[in-house]
């Protein structure tokens, strides 16, 4: 009829085909929808790496500390035992543990002496220009290799070395070779004696120490010390209370570092030290010399638990508790 609408849709042509998504999209589609697959994705790789490589490496190391070595045979016994446990109580191995500890403690406490007040001029003080120049000389030595560096050492606490030259030249030479006569800490030279391990050691593991102090006075506010100050605090107050306890956790990182890496060490030991052994040099002697796997193992897994007994003893004065 006249003036009313045509009821006849209008012809909009054939229809659409729906768009087919490509197979990017349809990948994206599906991580979208299932992100748990993502998590598995990314975390996989690590977990298998982690859970089969190094801890089916420590747990086979576990394993052989319980077998025992066959005297007569030279073979290796696989019967659960803990005899081989028994031989690490030995004069003879305590030493070596004691030793080892105690170079590890000594490094760690040098490390964290010398480092610390380091960092603080590095952040509090530097300036902008000097400061990239203070950083990249901190990580300079770590581009080196490792025994270039040890090797180095050796040369430069030789007799015929700068620093015995030194020594010489400031009439110093008696009191240098005095220290050398002390049971212990002596030896020939500076290059085959307990201090010289323990001057290579402070080198090769000080900036281990410095970067973490480093990243955790970065994170102490500015405002917390002129707080301080503002409310009548002196300078070493400020330190005690302010300061500190907020760098300790990066000094325990640090401690971490150089406490584990001198206790395996067996490289600085065996270039620059003397008859008496570390652990590492122990491990290698029975493991490579002595074919004497069990004990080897066993040797291991002392340097875990004392590691162990010091994040223990860490965590339970708190050092921790700002992590």
């Amino acid at each position: 009829m006249p003036g009313q609408p045509d009821p006849t849709p209008a012809y909009a042509g054939p229809p659409r085909q729906p768009v087919k998504a490509s197979l990017g999209g349809r990948i994206s589609t599906f991580l979208y929808y299932r992100p748990y697959v993502i998590l598995l994705l990314l975390l996989g790789p690590v977990l298998l790496w982690m859970g089969v490589v190094y801890l089916g490496s420590l747990s086979s190391l576990l394993v052989n500390s319980f077998f025992s070595l066959d005297s007569f045979t030279g073979l290796v016994v696989r019967r659960f035992t803990l005899s081989t446990y028994g031989e690490l109580l030995t004069p003879a191995n305590i030493d070596i543990f004691v030793r080892t500890a105690l170079m590890a403690a000594a490094v760690t406490v040098a490390c964290a002496i010398l480092a610390f007040p380091l960092a603080y001029y590095i952040v509090r003080y530097a300036s902008r220009g000097w400061k990239p120049a203070l950083y990249l000389a901190v990580l300079l030595p770590l581009w080196s290799s490792y025994l270039v560096r040890v090797y180095a050492w050796k040369l430069i606490l030789a007799k015929e070395g700068i620093i015995h030259w030194f020594v010489m030249q400031i009439g110093l030479d008696g009191l240098l070779e005095g220290l050398l006569r002390l049971p212990g800490i002596g030896g020939p030279s500076l290059s085959v004696s307990t201090t010289g391990i323990f001057l290579a050691f402070v080198y090769v593991w000080l900036p281990y120490m410095l970067l973490p102090i480093l990243a955790a006075l970065e994170r102490v506010p500015k405002s917390l010390t002129d707080a301080s100050g503002d409310l009548g605090a002196r300078p070493f107050e400020t330190f005690r209370h302010v300061i500190f306890p907020l760098a300790l956790p990066g000094i325990v990182a640090g401690s971490i570092f150089t406490f584990s890496l001198t206790l395996g060490d067996f490289i600085v030991p065996t270039a620059l030290g003397n008859s008496s052994y570390f652990i590492g040099q122990a491990v290698i002697s029975y493991q490579g010399t002595s074919g004497n796997i069990p004990l080897a193992a066993a040797m291991t897994v002392v340097p875990i638990l004392i590691m162990i007994l010091y994040l223990l003893a860490a965590r339970r004065i708190g050092a921790f508790d700002a992590l």
